[in-house]
């Protein structure tokens, strides 16, 4: 469709654009940061996810089994380091193997390739793990994604792309003569449609271009440590605990990454600002716009102890290593150091719940991609399809 202008130079929004470009579109795309992939993209674990953990035939589950294998092949082609290493959900007590066992069924029935092993299966590919049960997943995977962004943004200069670094989208309105048009601060760019891949603005742009979006953007930071390197040794690849099904996140885990540090989190913690890295990055704006919805009100109501645990996680090295003990119990607090924080887009509905699958909304000319958490990163190519094809509808 013509020319169409990509708000967000995140991993998602550089996808749609190479997309968009191989079906004959002109794609301008910009980003407010002096970089790409500067958020959410550049600020995750870097894991390739399997797809087992959602429901089956939602978009998460469809893109992520499918994204496995076309984002993994995409870093190949282009010299990304990416390692396919598998690894462990682990059941810490008997409770929990209901749980794993639903897990199970999920990944069969999402087409993940996963199986049940008992204790000493699981000690041969992390001696140092405790649990009960595990479940071995064996297409996981650890990749590079800001190294993807790299080579998606190399391939999109080389065909003729426009890529704008440090532009950001200040108003968006109709086009006189059909269309869209988008003022940067300096110039009004002319386009026929419009994608908000902005992240954690996607609820803001949706707005700005005059859309009413069913949710809204509340941020989560999720807090790093890592293993000292003398303690490496303790982690071989991936140990995920069991989810709770009750709550929205996987809990904290330990991966192993493509330089060999080991990484342990994330926790989850309300970020005070939308670009919130650290406890002292608040922002009054941001912290009102909170305040002010109510389903922010109705969630910490419902998960309001939870919160609390969150916090005092992310305020003791002690109990946040306690939480790595369940999985390793070799690791303890003085084996951690503090490291890189990210901030989740987390989109919140008004009765409190949280937006459970990716969340894509249109209007005439316009596809709003409004909820792309993790997976998203490594469904990025499949959700570029699904939303180039949104675009040649909405006309």
């Amino acid at each position: 469709m013509g020319h169409v202008v990509i708000v967000g130079g995140g991993i998602v929004g550089l996808a749609v654009a190479r997309e968009l470009l191989a079906r004959g579109s002109q794609v301008t795309v910009l980003e407010k940061e002096t970089r790409w992939a500067a958020h959410q993209t550049g600020n995750n674990s870097n894991v390739v996810h399997a797809g087992l953990y959602y429901k089956p035939g939602s978009f998460k589950a469809k893109m992520s089994v499918a994204g496995n294998q076309s984002i993994v092949e995409y870093a190949r082609a282009n010299g990304v380091p990416v390692e396919v290493c598998g690894k462990l959900v682990v059941a810490t007590a008997d409770e929990e193997l209901p749980r794993l066992r639903v897990l199970a069924e999920r990944a069969e029935a999402n087409g993940v390739p996963a199986k049940m092993i008992d204790p000493a299966e699981a000690r041969e590919y992390e001696p140092e793990v405790a649990c009960v049960a595990a479940l071995r997943v064996e297409s996981t995977g650890i990749i590079d994604f800001p190294g993807i962004c790299g080579a998606l943004v190399r391939e999109l200069t080389e065909k003729g792309a426009d890529l704008r670094l440090s532009t950001m989208a200040k108003a968006i309105r109709p086009g006189r003569g059909g269309g869209v048009e988008i003022a940067t601060g300096t110039e009004v760019l002319r386009a026929d449609a419009l994608v908000n891949c902005a992240g954690l603005h996607s609820d803001r742009v949706a707005r700005l271009a005059g859309l009413t979006p069913s949710a809204q953007i509340v941020p989560f930071r999720g807090e790093y440590y890592e293993l000292k390197p003398e303690r490496r040794h303790l982690v071989r690849g991936l140990i995920y605990p069991v989810p709770d099904p009750t709550l929205p996140f996987l809990g904290v885990h330990l991966t192993r990454m493509l330089d060999g540090s080991v990484h342990a989190g994330p926790n989850a913690v309300l970020a005070l600002r939308r670009e919130g890295y650290r406890w002292r990055d608040v922002s009054p704006r941001d912290l009102a716009e909170t305040a002010r919805f109510s389903g922010a009100w109705r969630l910490a109501r419902k998960y309001g102890r939870t919160g609390v645990d969150e916090v005092l996680r992310s305020l003791s090295r002690k109990r946040f290593a306690a939480s790595l003990a369940r999985l390793v119990p070799a690791v303890g607090p003085d084996d951690l150091v503090r490291c890189n924080a990210g901030v989740r887009a987390q989109a919140l509905l008004p009765d409190g719940s949280l937006v459970d699958d990716f969340l894509i909304e249109t209007a005439p000319g316009q596809v709003h991609v409004l909820n792309a958490p993790s997976p998203a990163a490594t469904s990025a190519l499949e959700i570029a399809k699904y939303v180039a094809d949104r675009v040649a509808e909405a006309k």
